[in-house]
């Protein structure tokens, strides 16, 4: 799947607190990993993912292999909009 580096900060930044750790704990990976997924570069502390970023207007393009955490994030957001409109 390919987004643009700027629309998956979005994402992050639209998530509630808790989010990184709800997902880290959901899909048994650290926390690091998560944030590193999401543009952080603390590989040392979270393992590196599976992306690449290609130059490009809004940050450039990242090419996610796994969506695994990009569907995590988006199910918070979905849940989050469902229970402000009810």
């Amino acid at each position: 799947m390919n987004i643009t580096f700027s629309e998956l900060r979005r994402i992050k930044h639209q998530l509630p607190t808790g989010s990184v750790s709800k997902i880290a704990n959901e899909l048994n990976i650290t926390e690091q990993t998560v944030r590193n997924y999401f543009g952080a570069k603390k590989y040392d502390q979270g393992e590196i993912v599976d992306k690449h970023v290609r130059p490009g207007p809004n940050g450039g393009y990242v090419n996610l292999s796994d969506t695994a955490i990009l569907d995590s994030a988006t199910r918070i957001l979905n849940e989050v909009h469902t229970a402000s409109i009810t």
